[in-house]
């Protein structure tokens, strides 16, 4: 799934470095990672992102869903996400001083919900990633477990396909988790009519 290139930059450096519409790539601690999902992997990805993009539109919603955009930690200048489905508030975009020259998110408001799907690198979703989009105060993350790689501490045992749902409470991410037929809950979109198998099949 991820390519590492040894060098070590900035954010600044990775943003001038980065070679549009040729890929996706994350900055790590300073280290470049060349981002290479599966067919399948982007199979579930496109899934959502059309699902929602249908949820948007037939509600009118003030969302934009970004083909890609870089999420940057809190206190970070070695560090920059590209997640897989990202759903983005326009008109909290006014107040982002990075988004126009650099498409890169740095206030947890300005996303509705941030999606994850898992592949090899499952300990980058549910725990780095976890950490930093909680402290910028990310209100929905997805993590979307289609072939149940996760660790047993994060999908449980015996390990299946999960769709873990969590939700900023007080400062905290809670979740609630989503397998076979459940239908998924989310507080971004209240009237999604999907069930979890619905997007694990996406990848078949």
């Amino acid at each position: 799934m991820i390519q590492a290139v040894s060098q070590l930059v900035t954010l600044e450096e990775f943003w001038d470095w980065y070679p549009d519409g040729c890929g996706r790539y994350e900055l790590w601690n300073g280290t470049i990672a060349q981002m290479q999902p599966t067919g399948s992997h982007e199979q579930v990805s496109g899934f959502l992102g059309t699902k929602l993009g249908i949820e948007i539109d037939r509600r009118a919603l003030p969302y934009i869903i970004p083909r890609q955009a870089i999420v940057k930690p809190i206190d970070a200048d070695k560090s920059g996400y590209n997640p897989d489905v990202i759903i983005l508030d326009r008109l909290a975009l006014r107040e982002e001083p990075l988004w126009q020259k650099r498409s890169t998110i740095t206030q947890g408001k300005s996303v509705r919900v941030i999606i994850e799907v898992v592949s090899t690198n499952w300990r980058d979703d549910y725990g780095h990633k976890f950490i930093d989009y909680e402290a910028l105060g990310i209100p929905e993350y997805w993590v979307v477990d289609y072939l149940g790689l996760g660790g047993r501490r994060y999908i449980g045992t015996p390990k299946q396909p999960t769709f873990s749902v969590y939700q900023l409470i007080d400062g905290e991410y809670q979740v609630q988790q989503f397998r076979s037929n459940d239908w998924i809950v989310s507080a971004a979109f209240p009237e999604l009519n999907l069930t979890a198998e619905q997007v694990f099949a996406a990848g078949l």
